[in-house]
């Protein structure tokens, strides 16, 4: 049975980069870094693997590869983002640690369920930072999930 998630893993272009990202600016500590020398096939490579820790344990990693070439497509923010859970008086506060570290941000968005700001790490991921809203953990139960996709479903292709 699946009881959570250990890690995500997204290849990076910098692994100092991201780590200043992930540590100093968002505050995630980095967990390990575990050099790869060669893959489980044996061929020789030559791989950093980061670990930056979230607060439920589980982690968010990186593998920077520079001898295979790091070909991002910039994403809409439907097609690939990363949602990290925070508070509501976070929300706030990193928007503007982002605007004074001129990164580029927008929000704050109400989703409802959810308020969010938005913003790009150094590899062009786009990060989400998600505040639940009072009650909003009622659009999540899956009570309506099921129907709701039938009727997605239903309506596809019209």
């Amino acid at each position: 049975m699946i009881r959570g998630l250990h890690h995500n893993a997204y290849r990076c272009r910098d692994s100092e980069q991201t780590r200043r990202f992930y540590e100093d600016f968002l505050g995630l500590p980095l967990a390990g870094a575990f050099p790869i020398r060669q893959t489980k096939t044996g061929r020789a490579t030559e791989v950093l693997h980061s670990f930056y820790r979230l607060g439920d344990g589980s982690f968010l990693a990186f593998f920077e590869a520079p001898d295979q070439p790091f070909e991002f497509k910039p994403q809409h923010d439907f097609d690939l983002h990363i949602a990290l859970a925070v508070d509501e008086p976070a929300l706030g506060a990193m928007l503007l640690l982002a605007q004074q570290a001129g990164i580029e941000v927008r929000g704050i968005s109400d989703h409802g369920f959810i308020r969010s700001i938005y913003l790009r790490d150094p590899n062009g991921y786009v990060i989400e930072l998600a505040a639940p809203v009072e009650g909003g953990a009622a659009a999540l139960d899956g009570r309506t999930a099921r129907a709701e996709l039938q009727r997605w479903q239903a309506g596809r292709g019209r």
